[in-house]
């Protein structure tokens, strides 16, 4: 299980590529060398980041990518869904069915507890938090 996928984990070295650099904008071709990420990819998690408005793009010769969205704003609980999808631990399924002891699995109970918590954590982990602790 990863938590953390491949385009979720360019969006938050992206943006924290775009407040480090501290220009006005960031082209993708900077983002690309800077990060050592495959163009393709990049764009599409740029312009992901885009139409979800944390970031706000601009064409042409001078063109690229701006933060939208304050970085004390922007979560990764929230970068995880756009990329991926709702956060969950576990589906309690077995062979695409709901487990019959859902109800009463002790299992379940603790790994809910689990997921709250980590849902909530990730949900407070804002990319200029990261930044701080980085340094």
């Amino acid at each position: 299980m990863n938590l953390i996928t491949r385009n979720t984990d360019y969006a938050i070295r992206a943006l924290c590529y775009i407040v480090k650099s501290n220009k006005d904008i960031v082209s993708v071709k900077e983002l690309v060398e800077g990060l050592k990420m495959p163009r393709p990819f990049l764009r599409k998690v740029l312009q992901e980041l885009n139409k979800k408005g944390i970031l706000r793009s601009y064409k042409g010769k001078n063109g690229g990518f701006v933060l939208a969205t304050r970085p004390e704003k922007i979560y990764i609980g929230k970068l995880i869904e756009i990329f991926q999808g709702p956060i969950k631990l576990q589906e309690h399924t077995f062979k695409k069915k709901i487990c019959p002891e859902i109800k009463s699995c002790v299992l379940k109970k603790k790994i809910d507890v689990m997921e709250k918590y980590t849902i909530s954590r990730l949900n407070s982990l804002s990319i200029a938090s990261l930044l701080k602790t980085g340094k």
